[in-house]
């Protein structure tokens, strides 16, 4: 348990019309009153002078005082609210670690909030979720998990795998009744029914955390297909540099957007040909990087180009490495062609004009669903890469259950059950380790 009392502003850097500087722990109600000289009714708000250790004014504002453990960290809050220039500020956080307070670290409040019970691990990182969502969606998410929901339903998941465990550990004493029809018909039932809402929820969460956190998506073709042309046209700026040159991009080029609520940062690159200029050949060797590691890959086609070999021989890497492609067929304006979608052999083909916009919004639903966003259902929680490997490592661990394994190796059939349990908790901060922890709040703003 925390004793020392911390101090930081929680207002964003810069100048404006309020600032905060929040306080918690133990010395709080201390440190209030020497720098106001009054301590308020608990959750009142109390205009009042802010003052130094000296007696001097450095500022009048809205004092808020909240007792532990009805408070965000569970330990005594306050809360100074004063006008927002930074010189202030500094000034009020000086004050208060001159009367016994400490910087706080970047997330510190929240981690305390987790220690005392206020929040569990997958609410507390909401909060850092909430505040840096991109768009509304991604806030709605996030919101969702604050309030519990994605801890409710993994807690609901851990009750039903610990119950089915103890069920089949109190017949493993009674061999007799482990090949009863009625209980191995049970473990069976309940067994596929964690699989699916296992699998549920990580649909829900893949789909939070991508709202989230985003996606990488390079863009790739042969030279002059239009692939700055279509990174301009999602970004809404001239980002890239078009021309009728071949060759033009030797770098790469990225662009940071918002594409169907999803945060993307777009990759252009350059053309894939065979050519001797050692700048060019060191752009193409930094187009296949880039494409390895991105989550999607967008290879474009011209619709007048004869040429189709090297995005049928891509689409072929593609399929054998397991990464998701879209294909965008170009220039349909060329050839007064109306845009359309069509899914050939499972990838989206997508007929546009990057010139005139025809088919964008085909090309967004496109992305949306090759990472996994359902543009209709807004049901997915905001999530970690933390939260997706620990359900995956849950939902491993029951499709490695087997009919012959409960009928002749329950205790393995138990082990599973305990491997899942321990995954599922490790979201809530159950079997979280101080590194860990450490790691998640270092990423939070300080103040929060």
């Amino acid at each position: 348990m925390n004793t020392d009392t911390i101090v930081a502003v929680a207002t964003p850097s810069g100048r404006g019309a309020i600032g905060i500087v929040r306080l918690s722990g133990s010395n709080t109600a201390h440190i209030v009153q020497r720098m106001t000289g009054t301590l308020p009714p608990p959750r009142h708000a109390r205009f009042t002078p802010f003052l130094d250790l000296a007696g001097d004014v450095l500022d009048d504002g809205i004092l808020i005082y909240c007792p532990g453990p009805y408070s965000y960290t569970g330990e005594d809050v306050a809360e100074f609210q004063a006008h927002g220039n930074p010189v202030i500020l500094g000034q009020l956080v000086q004050a208060a670690c001159a009367c016994g307070a400490r910087p706080a670290r970047p997330g510190e409040f929240t981690e305390r909030a987790f220690l005392n019970g206020r929040l569990d691990l997958a609410q507390a990182e909401a909060v850092a979720d909430l505040i840096a969502s991109q768009s509304a969606r991604a806030a709605r998410s996030a919101l969702r998990s604050l309030h519990g929901e994605f801890g409710a339903a993994v807690t609901a998941l851990i009750a039903r795998v610990q119950q089915t465990r103890a069920a089949l550990e109190a017949s493993i004493d009674f061999a007799d009744e482990l090949h009863a029809a009625d209980l191995l018909a049970e473990q069976r039932r309940e067994c596929f029914a964690l699989r699916h809402d296992l699998g549920v929820l990580l649909g829900r969460a893949t789909q939070g955390q991508r709202l989230s956190g985003g996606a990488n998506v390079a863009i790739i073709g042969e030279p002059n297909v239009g692939k700055s042309s279509l990174l301009n046209r999602l970004a809404g700026s001239d980002r890239a540099i078009v021309s009728e040159f071949p060759g033009t991009t030797r770098d790469l080029v990225d662009a940071d957007v918002l594409v169907g609520d999803i945060p993307l940062r777009l990759i252009d690159t350059a053309g894939l040909r065979q050519t001797e200029d050692p700048i060019e050949r060191e752009g193409i060797r930094r187009t296949h990087a880039a494409r390895t590691k991105a989550d999607l890959v967008i290879t474009i086609v011209d619709t007048d180009s004869a040429s189709r070999g090297t995005h049928d021989a891509l689409l072929a890497e593609f399929a054998s490495a397991g990464q998701t492609a879209i294909v965008v067929h170009n220039k349909i304006d060329l050839r007064q062609a109306g845009p359309k979608c069509e899914a050939v052999a499972g990838i989206d083909h997508v007929h546009l004009s990057a010139l005139t916009g025809a088919g964008i919004d085909l090309l967004i639903a496109a992305v949306q669903r090759a990472l996994g966003v359902d543009a209709e259902d807004e049901s997915e929680f905001s999530a970690r890469s933390r939260h997706l490997e620990a359900l995956q490592g849950a939902l491993t661990a029951i499709e490695a259950i087997t009919v012959d394994d409960l009928e002749q190796a329950p205790e393995l059939v138990a082990e599973h059950y305990r491997t899942a349990t321990q995954a599922l908790e490790a979201i809530a901060g159950r079997y979280s380790n101080e590194d860990l922890l450490g790691d998640i709040f270092a990423r939070f703003c300080i103040g929060k």
